[in-house]
């Protein structure tokens, strides 16, 4: 069994992908839009427009395939109780990515040692995903 994330960006979907290409290096593994849809859309569901919008992504970081989706197109994804973590080999990774997510988001913790890492972060991205940062510390 494995858990994978789900994603609604609420109509937001295309451009958090390209942000995460570009900030995290991730491959698009699939991309539908609601157009290309086998299933007709639900008359009203939408808002007009919606054609374009992806109907299902996703997307691999690392050993994680992470989904994505426009959801119901409104336009202001939420994003609560949660975080995505990565965990980390070096304190320079930490360092690189950490700012690539916190590009027009908000740090809520910056990069720092902990008791239980020696460099640990916590961040909301532009689309409101919590992110973690944490570097593994070294088994001994």
């Amino acid at each position: 069994m494995k858990v994978q994330p789900y994603l609604f960006f609420d109509g937001r979907c295309e451009e958090a992908i390209r942000f995460y290409q570009k900030a995290l290096g991730v491959d698009q593994v699939s991309l539908l839009r609601r157009k290309d849809s086998p299933e007709p859309p639900v008359s009203g569901a939408l808002p007009p427009g919606s054609e374009t919008k992806i109907l299902h992504a996703s997307f691999r970081l690392g050993e994680t395939t992470v989904m994505l989706s426009d959801g119901h197109c409104q336009g202001s994804p939420h994003f609560q109780g949660f975080s995505l973590t990565l965990s980390l080999a070096t304190v320079a990774e930490a360092e690189r990515l950490f700012p690539l997510l916190a590009d027009g988001g908000q740090v809520q913790m910056p990069l720092s040692a902990t008791f239980y890492s020696p460099c640990f972060g916590m961040l909301a991205d532009r689309f409101g995903v919590s992110w973690m940062l944490l570097v593994e510390p070294k088994k001994s």
